[in-house]
């Protein structure tokens, strides 16, 4: 695209006009009048070709990477009332009702409060429980959580009180007298158990 003349952009005094004429070796300081062109008039008088923008990979914008987005964690509400969401699907043999498993857990109450825990939380060490996947020793809701998980996965559910702590002869209960006693305090309302399956034994 050819730019345009450059007497189209800027109009002269007559004193500029002629550089051999007399009057242009007495002016030493003229001023000049600019015209005002709309910015697209300015580029192509310039040279400057916008379709280069559209066309060249030179000019246009770096286009950003495209980062993997985090996966989707879905919940699965059971007939009893539970919710449960998959965090790590472990590799390991599968829990079935009826084995003895070692776990690690943490117990908050349903507005985040914290109620126990199997790991330290500040030292990290952990005293994991093991527990049989039956009624008569374990709560409900927590056999169905741990029910067809695999060694080295991790869940986290929300554990209505109907199939929770409705009595006190239930696991897992803290052994430290405070611990357990903030869980039966508590044992009316959902609980949010976050599971990590160790060992099937």
């Amino acid at each position: 695209m050819e730019g345009l003349p450059l007497q189209t952009l800027f109009h002269f005094p007559p004193i500029l006009q002629s550089p051999s004429s007399k009057r242009w070796r007495d002016c030493q300081f003229a001023s000049l009048t600019v015209k005002r062109l709309p910015r697209r008039g300015l580029l192509k008088a310039s040279g400057f070709n916008t379709i280069l923008l559209c066309v060249s990979p030179v000019f246009a914008a770096p286009i950003p990477e495209v980062k993997d987005e985090p996966p989707v964690i879905r919940t699965l509400k059971l007939d009893s009332g539970v919710r449960i969401q998959e965090i790590i699907e472990g590799e390991g043999p599968k829990a079935e009702e009826g084995d003895v498993v070692e776990i690690n857990y943490v117990c908050r109450r349903s507005n985040g409060y914290f109620v126990h825990s199997t790991v330290d939380q500040f030292s990290g060490e952990s005293s994991p429980v093991i527990l049989p996947l039956d009624e008569n020793g374990i709560i409900k809701g927590l056999k169905e959580v741990l029910i067809g998980m695999k060694a080295g996965g991790k869940r986290r559910a929300l554990i209505p009180p109907s199939v929770g702590y409705i009595n006190e002869n239930l696991k897992p209960v803290p052994e430290e007298f405070g611990p357990r006693r903030s869980l039966f305090a508590h044992a009316n309302e959902p609980l949010i158990f976050e599971v990590q399956l160790l060992k099937v034994l």
